[in-house]
């Protein structure tokens, strides 16, 4: 397992209150000169992983790119903004999933499950995270990380920040493509199941690490395999 049940529990149970400022500083933890070697290392994997995945799955791309095109009136790729490490704002890229101004009428919305709003192809891309794809594009940017707390919107985090105490400590590392959460929680669509969410956010924060990134990558494979979690 890449955490137990009562670690997550017990994180939950602690976000709840308000003594997550007593915790020491995770330089002090993990010890500077390792977040430092750790950092520069993920780094380079990053930016090789990404760039050879663009190359090889660029096939794949051109066809997803095709389909969302012939399939539905509107740009194949999505941009919207996201918040990355120290609240840094930045464009994320997917391909397009949902129907055009799908939020005109009502602005920010959580996603739901069957979201009426999400295409007949926008369901299978999410369902198989292929959608995600162009934000290999991010990482070699240098804006996201492969792994790393999903990216929030700007509109979200300030209220989540409110009601969820440590929110605000997913800001302390890139955002990332795919991360702990998603692979041990799935998606959240929710204030109560963004809490769980976000207590597997401050896990990995916490113990990040080559190998951890490592399993999280070999998880998400299965993932995309299974569907688990999508919306």
């Amino acid at each position: 397992m890449l955490v137990s049940k009562s670690i997550v529990l017990s994180l939950s149970t602690r976000l709840n209150s308000n003594d997550l400022d007593s915790w020491s500083t995770l330089t002090e933890e993990l010890g500077l000169e390792r977040l430092m070697l750790y950092d520069a290392a993920k780094r380079a994997i990053d930016l090789t992983t990404a760039a050879l995945l663009l190359l090889f799955l660029s096939p794949l791309l051109m066809l997803v790119a095709l389909l969302v095109r012939v399939s539905s009136t509107g740009p194949v790729i999505f941009a919207q903004e996201r918040l990355t490490k120290g609240g840094k704002r930045f464009t994320l890229y997917k391909f397009r999933t949902m129907q055009v101004d799908a939020e005109k009428d009502t602005g920010a919305v959580w996603a739901q499950r069957s979201d009426p709003r999400v295409t007949a192809l926008g369901r299978l891309l999410r369902l198989s995270r292929l959608d995600e794809l162009p934000q290999l594009l991010n990482v070699v940017i240098g804006d996201m990380s492969l792994i790393g707390p999903r990216p929030e919107r700007p509109e979200f985090t300030a209220e989540l920040s409110e009601h969820i105490p440590g929110f605000h400590r997913r800001l302390e590392v890139k955002a990332g493509i795919t991360g702990l959460a998603q692979v041990v929680s799935g998606y959240s669509a929710s204030k109560r199941s963004y809490k769980r969410k976000v207590a597997l956010d401050l896990i990995y924060i916490r113990r990040r690490s080559l190998i951890l990134d490592l399993k999280i990558a070999l998880r998400t494979i299965g993932v995309m395999l299974t569907g688990f979690g999508a919306h």
